[in-house]
């Protein structure tokens, strides 16, 4: 009997600065529709979703701004282009829900990672609502001073 080949699994990519600039309000699993070699590249771990968002298209959703590195030893007799539009697979009701709330001000669809889901390669999707300056500063106020009490806390149990 032939032994299965294990698919690695685990998060491939993510866009911290989506998460820096954008308060996420709700998130998405969508599929992508991928050619071969950028399925090799993400294999190996060469992708990058900073700057990616979601355009809604003729009902259909694309992510935009995503860049897959070829390899070279997987695409020489292809032309690769990097940086191409990429197609997500979400059901209608959720195209839906995106495309109403992305017509209400502020709203934006951006990607937060690309993953492994069993043998599928799956995108998260997030609607954000943008941030302001004084809210990025809160935020960094807010992590600094968890991080302070989590300090507290780990050296007053050491003490004991």
């Amino acid at each position: 009997m032939a032994k299965q080949k294990k698919h690695p699994t685990g998060t491939i990519a993510q866009n911290k600065k989506a998460r820096h600039d954008y308060f996420i309000e709700h998130k998405f699993e969508a599929g992508l529709v991928l050619a071969g070699w950028e399925v090799k590249s993400l294999r190996a771990g060469k992708a990058h979703l900073i700057d990616s968002y979601v355009v809604l298209k003729d009902g259909e959703a694309w992510l935009m701004g995503s860049h897959i590195t070829p390899l070279t030893a997987a695409s020489t007799h292809v032309i690769a282009d990097p940086t191409r539009t990429r197609k997500l697979l979400l059901n209608h009701r959720e195209l839906d829900r995106i495309h109403a709330a992305v017509q209400q001000k502020g709203y934006t669809c951006v990607a937060l990672s690309v993953y492994w889901s069993k043998h599928l390669i799956k995108c998260e999707i997030a609607l954000g609502k943008g941030k302001k300056e004084y809210d990025k500063r809160h935020t960094e106020r807010e992590r600094d001073s968890d991080r302070e009490l989590q300090r507290a806390v780990r050296s007053k149990g050491k003490d004991e």
